[in-house]
């Protein structure tokens, strides 16, 4: 099940290896909508590393739910399974092969934890910033009619003005030639 308002997405799964692959995808579509690109490396990383957690150590099961979340400048992307045991950040060594997955999730990060879910498991979870400009809403071209624009560049060129000030949304600069 697939719920999409505004800033918010849950995806229901069992953390299997196949599943895993198509929430990372599900992940990364849902952020470029948001228009979060820069955010997709990370939060695909983390995603991937929290639901192989779950594979590896959820008991009884391996059904979890995954929720992405927008709130103003941040993105949390939690993870919620079944299995009450919160987990451990391990020393592992940087060149092993397992135990690196809240490592990981922290070195990408602004912050992460773990927090029981009452008596129904835990929910792990991780802080993304958002790019403030993501999160405005992209500013719409102007459709105003334009003034006709030749004597104006008439009077800019006269007074000394560089070509820059005739360009919309440039200020006015002196010339380094008299006028």
């Amino acid at each position: 099940m697939i719920s999409h308002p505004s800033r918010h997405c849950t995806v229901e799964l069992q953390a299997l290896p196949s599943r895993i692959g198509q929430v990372r995808r599900i992940v990364s579509a849902q952020l470029r909508h948001w228009h979060l690109d820069p955010l997709i490396d990370r939060a695909s990383l983390g995603v991937t590393e929290l639901l192989s957690n779950v594979h590896r150590h959820a008991q009884p099961d391996k059904t979890c739910i995954v929720e992405i979340e927008l709130l103003l400048d941040r993105l949390t992307v939690s993870v919620r399974d079944h299995d009450p045991r919160l987990p451990e950040l391990s020393d592992a060594d940087p060149l092993a092969t397992c135990g690196r997955g809240l490592a990981m999730v922290a070195a990408v990060s602004e912050s992460w934890g773990a927090r029981p879910d009452g008596d129904r498991g835990k929910v792990v979870w991780f802080i993304l910033p958002a790019p403030s400009r993501a999160v405005a809403k992209p500013a719409q071209p102007s459709r105003r009619p334009v003034a006709e624009p030749a004597p104006v560049f008439a009077e800019v060129e006269h007074a000394g003005l560089t070509a820059d000030a005739r360009r919309p949304g440039h200020a006015p600069a002196r010339s380094a030639v008299p006028g």
